[in-house]
């Protein structure tokens, strides 16, 4: 389990770094800052808010659809 959770880590930080690569490659050659390059996308951070909206939504219907 330990080796899973390492090799999606290592997955999830080499496509942060591609990300910032391919954003520090445009900038250098328009010259200009792209407006998203100064928030850096946090995949992991994105992944456990959906998870966590996706919970909610799942908890909201079985709690006003339930039948009485």
């Amino acid at each position: 389990m330990a080796a899973a959770l390492a090799g999606v880590l290592a997955y999830i930080k080499t496509q942060e770094e591609a990300l910032w690569m391919q954003s520090a490659a445009s900038t250098q050659v328009s010259g200009q800052i792209p407006p998203d390059a100064a928030i850096p996308m946090k995949l992991w951070g994105i992944s456990g808010r959906q998870s966590q909206m996706q919970m909610r939504h799942h908890m909201h219907l079985k709690a006003f659809h339930r039948s009485v």
